[in-house]
């Protein structure tokens, strides 16, 4: 939370900014690729347990992605609690039921037929951690008047 005293223009100094020879940035982006090329959509969860630092680091990067104003409009709840997991499993398949049986409109629905998908989710009992983020649309200064966040759906999809 911050006042409208905080709402002034202050630049902020990177103090992390990186400066590079170009033959560095290469072989960074290069390695950055091969990392990303191995990213998936994924529908398979394992259920080996990830320790908490390693959801703690995920969220904290996160946390950090650009955002509208930069105001970081969201926040995150990891769960790793199996009864609340499968509360919010059965939860998510009767959504999917409803969107299965027509909600999602046909030309979606058709898009999805070759991934597979349906409205089971037993990956959200299966996966370890559930990390769910929480858009806010509101902020709210310390002496509790809200304020409009900007952006918060693509803020939000970035983080």
């Amino acid at each position: 939370m911050f006042s409208l005293k905080d709402l002034k223009y202050q630049p902020i100094p990177l103090p992390d900014r990186i400066d590079m020879p170009d033959t560095d940035m290469i072989a960074a982006a290069q390695t950055y690729y091969q990392t990303m090329r191995r990213r998936h959509s994924v529908r398979d969860f394992c259920d080996r347990p990830v320790p908490k630092e390693i959801i703690a680091a995920c969220i904290k990067t996160a946390g950090s992605a650009p955002s509208g104003a930069n105001h970081q409009p969201w926040h995150f709840v990891a769960i790793e609690n199996p009864d609340l997991k499968k509360q919010i499993r059965l939860a998510a398949e009767e959504e999917e039921k409803r969107f299965y049986a027509g909600g999602g409109g046909d030309e979606w629905i058709k898009a999805l037929e070759p991934i597979g998908t349906n409205a089971d989710k037993p990956h959200l009992e299966i996966a370890p951690w559930l990390i769910v983020i929480f858009a806010q649309r509101y902020g709210e200064l310390a002496d509790g008047k809200r304020y409009k966040n900007y952006y918060v759906p693509d803020s939000v999809g970035i983080a």
